[in-house]
């Protein structure tokens, strides 16, 4: 065979690294990944072979060819034997100390269970730990109750008080709006028939006015203010669990959306020791009451900001302090019914034998900021350089949080400031728009878009089918025009972002569900699978004011991608749920690898 003309092959290597911006003194990568399916997530979703690191930037995209001329004698190169290549997953409204605080504590795990299941598995906890009997207190978390059995059944303190104990105990719904609680906890925070209902929360009572037991909201923080926090170096384990839990699911970036001075101290820990995997986000945590003196409010965020925020990016992964958050309600699911209406939630006008159901008169609370309250509040944070994030579920809170951003706008016209609101499960059509002329960006759990026992037992007739036919809005949204990011909400799910990912496309349930719960929920179409992609990737990014570097694969940011064990986009649908993460990159260090890149770093 006669051999190559090496000038000519040298010339078309220095041609094709002149195209993607690698100057002819660079020093060789560090790494190379080859022979892939890189997905990039630019501009015009493209796809390339091939994607280099040096100094934990990605310093070229393109060609298997292109990327092994830039390797040296010390590059690694991986060969990825096709698998797909991709952003790293930026979770755009999640609360990770919990999250890895629930894995280490007792938990109903999300069942459906009945009240008789309910308590013995609280009182096996009891049980195991009879070493805390009589006084110390005993959380549980994870609990479902929407999906109680049988439908509708209600738990009161009486659910508690038949326990085998003398402790306080505190059940949290997986929701995070809604804790139960037995007498004795009522009793230490001395919550009676007199005491009202806090700004932002509900005492529920029996007809008597005496407290039922479940506190809504706000009307908790008296409880929660009792129980010891945890010390730090029970945080620092919390945080390792819910970092090795993320790394794991291919999550590079997160953004913590109800942040305080303790997560922030727990995760400051963690970087400081070298053990933070993932950039963290924070929106610092504004309650109702606090919001009242906007001024106040935002100077504490501001302290926050100024104590933690580490600045620019770099390779390592850091802390970024931008954000501040807003409860605009509760939830709309029934039982709470705590999102806030523009009309009122439908109830039973029958029996419960022959149920008719009719607009009721209640549309819930009021929204937890008030317009002037709110406006003010979100001027005052803008100027002070901190960006919202607002949770809404309910149609009222949603037009509500818009109309504040529309202030926020006339205020600052041309202000690059990002403001998003969080869920927004019911939005009225008439809203749809305003998210792009307003770039108001909706960040969804798509794990919601589904039928399950919140969103048909919990959400159906008490929303009536007009309501019904939008719930969980993404493919409504996305065809208007908005701007659709992704956020997990974990632990109100457990944090299992590609079956996330399966719901967006297909709204569907897992099978094992049930008959009850199969099919497609609503009338929504749901999203394609490049924009449930971008969601979790550029469009977080683009929330979290991160764009340029993180979210995409471009040359100059950060080295954050994930590898794959199939390529999402040549099987079906149902199966996005299976995949699963074999490699994970954060500044091109991997921190999480499976077979076979166990070794890659």
């Amino acid at each position: 065979m006669p051999c190559p003309n090496t000038g000519l092959v040298r010339g078309a290597l220095a041609v094709v690294l002149a195209l993607a911006g690698w100057p002819a003194s660079a020093a060789p990568a560090d790494a190379v990944y080859v022979n892939g399916y890189v997905y990039t997530v630019d501009g015009s979703d493209s796809v390339q072979q091939a994607l280099a690191v040096r100094d934990g930037r990605i310093a070229y995209v393109g060609s298997s060819t292109g990327a092994r001329a830039v390797a040296g004698a010390a590059t690694r190169v991986i060969d990825l034997q096709g698998r797909v290549l991709m952003p790293g997953l930026v979770d755009g409204h999640m609360h990770p100390l919990d999250g890895g605080t629930v894995l280490l504590k007792c938990s109903l795990n999300y069942e459906r269970l009945t009240v008789a299941q309910m308590q013995a598995r609280i009182q096996a906890c009891l049980d195991q730990t009879q070493a805390m009997e009589p006084d110390k207190w005993l959380e549980v978390v994870n609990w479902f109750r929407e999906a109680m059995l049988p439908n509708g059944v209600a738990t009161t303190r009486a659910t508690l008080d038949t326990l085998k104990t003398r402790r306080p105990i505190l059940v949290m719904s997986s929701f995070g709006h809604t804790a139960l609680v037995n007498t004795r906890a009522l009793q230490l925070a001395n919550i009676t028939a007199r005491t009202p209902d806090p700004l932002g929360g509900r005492i529920d009572r029996d007809p008597s006015g005496t407290p039922s037991g479940i506190l809504e909201d706000a009307a908790f923080e008296k409880v929660t203010a009792l129980i010891p926090k945890p010390a730090p170096a029970e945080d620092l384990k919390a945080v390792a669990a819910a970092l090795d839990a993320m790394r794991r699911q291919g999550v590079t970036t997160f953004l913590d959306a109800m942040a305080t001075p303790q997560t922030l101290a727990a995760f400051a820990g963690a970087q400081q020791q070298g053990r933070l995997t993932a950039r963290a986000h924070f929106a610092v945590l504004i309650t109702p009451e606090q919001g009242r003196d906007p001024k106040q409010a935002v100077a504490t965020a501001r302290a926050l900001a100024g104590k933690y925020d580490e600045g620019e990016p770099r390779p390592r992964p850091g802390i970024t302090v931008r954000n501040i958050k807003l409860f605009m309600d509760g939830v709309i699911t029934a039982p709470a019914c705590t999102g806030a209406m523009l009309r009122p939630y439908f109830a039973n006008v029958g029996t419960a034998a022959e149920p008719r159901w009719a607009p009721g008169k209640s549309r819930g609370p009021e929204v937890y900021f008030p317009a002037s309250v709110l406006q003010e509040l979100l001027i005052e944070a803008a100027r002070a350089g901190l960006e919202p994030h607002m949770h809404a579920d309910g149609d009222r809170a949603v037009h509500e949080a818009l109309d504040g951003v529309a202030a926020l706008r006339q205020a600052f016209p041309g202000s690059v400031v990002r403001a998003a609101i969080a869920h927004d499960e019911i939005v009225d059509p008439a809203d749809f728009p305003r998210y792009q002329q307003l770039d108001a960006i909706a960040v969804l759990s798509f794990q919601w878009e589904k039928p399950a026992p919140d969103t048909l037992d919990g959400a159906q007739d008490y929303l009536g089918p007009q309501r019904f036919q939008y719930l969980e809005p993404a493919g409504y949204l996305a065809a208007a025009g908005a701007r659709i990011a992704y956020g997990s909400d974990w632990p109100v799910d457990p944090l299992d972002e590609w079956f996330a990912l399966k719901v967006a496309v297909t709204r569907e349930n897992d099978p094992a569900a049930g008959a009850k719960y199969a099919g497609r929920l609503g009338s929504d179409t749901g999203l394609t699978l490049p924009a449930a992609l971008r969601a979790i990737t550029a469009n977080s990014s683009y929330e979290l004011h991160a764009e340029h570097e993180v979210g995409s694969l471009e040359v100059g940011k950060l080295a954050d991608f994930i590898v794959l064990d199939r390529n999402v986009f040549r099987i079906p649908p149902r199966q996005i749920a299976d995949v699963k993460v074999l490699l994970t990159v954060v500044g091109g260090q991997a921190v999480y690898g499976a077979p076979p890149f166990a070794q890659a770093d």
